[in-house]
């Protein structure tokens, strides 16, 4: 059976954004005459502005909550360039709209990021709630935001469904009580999930949601 609502993150799961994060990660870092690696992406991935700006002030040395804003100014700007959809996200949020499945965007990023980002991959219509870091005391992993868009859609939780590509959204699925979906957007980083699922095109993730796979 399909979810009571499928709950989706949005960076690297419904919106391929993290080339644009990656470009302002390397130039803040580079501003700073640091160079941005892997191990600095992996660690960042998924989270919070509050947690982003602790780990900058630790991965460069310098004040952190300064550094979060300049990171966000830096994405704000790559991210109206490049965001498209995820492969198998238009047709996935097509067929959930088809079986009246409602659908919520929840992520730990701020409003003044996100939806930029929604209009620049034409899907700034396809979510009926959107959360974001802004809209809750506790971002991810804390399940307030997951918690928030259920009872938005007036949905229970524990009949929800969660995709995400971060541990960090996948724990706050799992603390929300919603079923849990993963699908991974970076190599090297492992993910706890009842469901995994290579991308949103992948069969075992469509099953998970009570759908049959119709990919285009």
């Amino acid at each position: 059976m399909p979810p009571a609502a499928a709950l989706f993150d949005n960076d690297g799961l419904t919106l391929d954004t993290e080339g644009a994060w990656t470009r302002a990660e390397q130039a803040l870092f580079a501003r700073y005459g640091e160079t941005f690696t892997m191990e600095h992406k992996r660690t960042l991935l998924g989270t919070s502005p509050s947690e982003s700006a602790a780990l900058l002030e630790r991965m460069l040395g310098r004040p952190g909550p300064g550094l979060s804003d300049e990171l966000y100014e830096l994405a704000i700007d790559e991210v109206g360039k490049v965001a498209v959809p995820m492969p198998g996200a238009v047709a996935l949020l097509g067929a959930l709209g088809d079986a009246g499945v409602p659908v919520a965007l929840v992520s730990n990023a701020r409003r003044g990021f996100v939806e930029p980002a929604l209009r620049a991959a034409g899907l700034q219509d396809a979510f009926g709630v959107i959360v974001t870091s802004d809209d809750v005391d506790r971002p991810k992993p804390a399940p307030d935001a997951y918690l928030k868009a259920a009872a938005s859609l007036n949905a229970d939780p524990a009949a929800c469904a969660v995709l995400e590509d971060s541990p960090t959204g996948l724990a706050a699925g799992r603390a929300a009580g919603a079923l849990t979906i993963g699908v991974p957007s970076l190599p090297g980083v492992e993910l706890e999930a009842d469901v995994l699922g290579a991308s949103l095109e992948d069969p075992a993730v469509w099953r998970a949601l009570g759908l049959e796979a119709r990919v285009t």
